[in-house]
C-alpha cells in the first residue's frame, strides 16, 4: 500500500489523474472502476482536460460505476447516471455501450446485481478502481458492519447517510432508502485500487483506514490487504496520520512496485 500526501485537494486531483492517465496509456483497453461524490470531481475535470488538450484517448475504455440509488431513473438529477454523464461521460469519447452503472429502475434487484457481477467478469475484471471514503470509513455504499467479502447487492442506507443525502433532493422529495452497490469483495477483486480523500472531515476515516486494524467497522481498512493500493490524500485528510509518507507515486509505482508496505 502506497500513501501519497499532497498539499491540497487540487494536488490530490492532479496526482490521481496522472495515475489514471498512466494506466490508460499503458493499457488502452483499460477497465476502469469509477466513483461519484465530490471527491473525484477534480480528477474528472483533469481527465477531461487531458482528453481535450493532450489527446488522451478513452475510445477503448470500459467503465463500471460503484453504485446507484434504487428507484431513481437515469435522468433524475440526483441519480449517479446523471452525475457521471454531466461530470465525465459527456466530455470523453467512451462508447456508450462500454459504460456500466447499476440499473436503479430494476424490478428484480437480485438479478440485476448478479448480472452486474457477470458483466465485470466478462470484461476481464476491473484494472483500476477509483474510490472515495466516507467520514465513517465506508466505501461505495458499504457502511460500517458490511461483510468484507460481500458482492454487488442491495443495501439499506443508514439513517445518517439518508439524512446527509436529503440536502441534495428537492424540498418534500424523499431521498432513496436503498442502493445497489458493489460489495467490498467485488472492489477487492480489482487489480489496483486508487482511494482519494480531501479535507479535515476525512482525517479520522483515513487514519482508521491506513493505520488502524482491518475491520468491518471501517470497511475502507480492507484496502490494506490489497496487493496494489494507492491512497492519494491532501494534507488536511492526512492530519491524523502518524507515519511519514511521500508526495508522489512515481518513485515507487512507476517501476511496477507496490510501494511502501504498511
Amino acid at each position: 500500500m502506497l500513501v501519497v500526501v499532497k498539499d491540497d485537494e487540487r494536488g490530490m486531483s492532479l496526482e490521481a489523474a496522472e495515475i489514471v492517465a498512466d494506466r490508460l496509456r499503458k493499457n488502452p483497453r483499460l477497465v476502469l472502476g469509477l466513483a461519484t461524490g465530490g471527491t473525484p470531481l477534480g480528477l474528472y475535470r483533469e481527465l477531461i482536460r487531458l482528453h481535450r488538450e493532450e489527446g488522451l484517448d478513452f475510445s477503448r475504455v470500459t467503465t463500471f460505476n460503484l453504485d446507484e440509488y434504487l428507484g431513481l431513473p437515469p435522468d433524475h438529477d440526483q441519480s449517479y447516471h446523471y452525475f457521471m454523464r454531466k461530470n465525465l461521460f459527456d466530455h470523453l469519447n467512451i462508447p456508450p455501450k462500454a459504460i456500466h452503472i447499476p440499473d436503479g429502475t430494476t424490478t428484480d434487484p437480485e438479478r440485476t446485481c448478479a448480472e452486474y457481477e457477470a458483466a465485470i467478469e466478462k470484461a476481464g475484471g476491473i484494472d483500476l478502481q477509483v474510490l472515495g471514503i466516507g467520514a465513517n470509513g465506508h466505501i461505495a455504499f458499504n457502511e460500517p458492519g458490511s461483510s468484507l467479502g460481500s458482492r454487488t447487492r442491495v443495501k439499506t442506507l443508514t439513517e445518517k447517510t439518508a439524512r446527509d443525502n436529503s440536502r441534495f433532493f428537492s424540498a418534500g422529495e424523499k431521498p432513496p432508502a436503498y442502493a445497489l452497490t458493489m460489495g467490498v469483495g467485488t472492489i477487492m477483486d480489482a487489480r489496483e485500487l486508487l482511494l482519494l480523500a480531501a479535507g479535515p472531515g476525512k482525517a479520522r476515516a483515513i487514519r482508521a483506514a491506513v493505520e488502524g486494524p482491518v475491520t468491518a467497522q471501517c470497511p475502507a481498512s480492507i484496502v490494506q490487504m490489497h496487493r496494489r493500493t494507492i491512497i492519494v490524500i491532501d494534507g488536511a485528510a492526512a492530519a491524523g496520520l502518524e507515519g511519514s509518507y511521500p508526495d508522489t507515486w512515481r518513485s515507487s509505482m512507476l517501476r511496477g512496485s507496490c510501494g511502501t508496505q504498511m
